[in-house]
């Protein structure tokens, strides 16, 4: 809806990942945590993908590790800021990547696809493994974007990811609420991990299965906190931010309200990650709209 206040205004989102292309590893922190954790979880699961889709690929990296785990699969790499393709076209040359590829099963191009999660430019059922590590909070419509990874998994195909929950970056949104009035929105709006497991079965996709982590970043100033974001492309995108510049006055209202969380000498900054994955169900599964069957047992007294 054009009317929803914390609608993600995609072009300022392209721009700032664009601009972010060549400080964001040095920042990503979280992200790099968070990538390991998911290459963990594919451990505990018996897969041998042909084509893996990594949707929202930023530098590269979770498609570096993808190679490297999985060196016979074609790694498809996508993200809707050019820049972050160029980027990951320098990592897979300076890690290595393409030797071994063309030493190994001799494949020698890369598969890079400039384009949005909510409509992917991919064949319907040609993808084994979708892979999205933080990425989908910057979608508009998490129904679409369920839908298109739906869309292009092969039947029993799976779908992992990672996105951030409502607790991430709270104490940023109170203190810049109460530093503006609440007159603007400050931090984007996340979604809670039910409505997201909810908006998986919508999309029909079966037996998914979701978790919390939390993590909290430490630092010693509120400028701090605000380059790391800027570091890393993570630019309040939402129609309902403040335009223009707000001042001194405003950042020093802003610093004042977030001394509050101050603890053992530093400013924590929250990340609520919520971790998902769940299969696409074989077509003879499949009812129409998607709805997959569910089989109850009568319980015997």
């Amino acid at each position: 809806m054009t009317d929803d206040i914390y609608r993600i205004d995609k072009a300022r989102a392209r721009a700032s990942f664009g601009r972010a292309a060549e400080t964001y590893d040095a920042a990503a922190i979280l992200q790099k945590q968070v990538r390991e954790e998911m290459l963990t979880r594919l451990d505990l699961v018996k897969l041998n993908p042909q084509v893996i889709l990594d949707a929202g690929c930023g530098t590269g990296l979770g498609s570096h590790a993808l190679q490297r785990k999985y060196p016979a699969s074609q790694v498809v790499s996508l993200d809707f800021a050019y820049p972050m393709l160029q980027q990951t076209r320098k990592t897979y040359s300076s890690i290595g990547v393409l030797p071994l590829l063309k030493s190994l099963v001799g494949i020698t191009k890369q598969r890079l696809v400039c384009a949005d999660i909510e409509a992917l430019p991919i064949t319907n059922s040609s993808i084994s493994l979708v892979w999205s590590n933080l990425a989908i909070q910057w979608c508009n419509d998490l129904d679409a974007a369920l839908q298109q990874f739906h869309r292009v998994l092969q039947p029993e195909g799976l779908l992992m990811f990672s996105t951030f929950g409502p607790d991430t970056l709270r104490e940023l949104r109170v203190a810049t609420s109460a530093a503006s009035g609440s007159e603007y929105t400050s931090v984007s709006r996340f979604i809670d991990m039910h409505d997201i497991g909810d908006a998986l079965v919508r999309a029909g996709f079966s037996a998914p299965v979701l978790d919390v982590e939390r993590f909290t970043l430490t630092y010693d100033d509120v400028k701090s906190v605000m380059r790391d974001l800027k570091n890393i492309g993570a630019h309040n995108a939402t129609d309902g931010r403040a335009r223009g510049l707000l001042g001194r006055s405003f950042f020093a209202k802003l610093e004042a309200e977030y001394e509050q969380f101050r603890q053992d000498g530093k400013l924590p900054a929250t990340f609520e990650v919520v971790y998902g994955h769940a299969w696409r169900a074989k077509d003879k599964e499949m009812l129409p709209d998607g709805a997959v069957p569910i089989n109850f047992t009568r319980k015997k007294y």
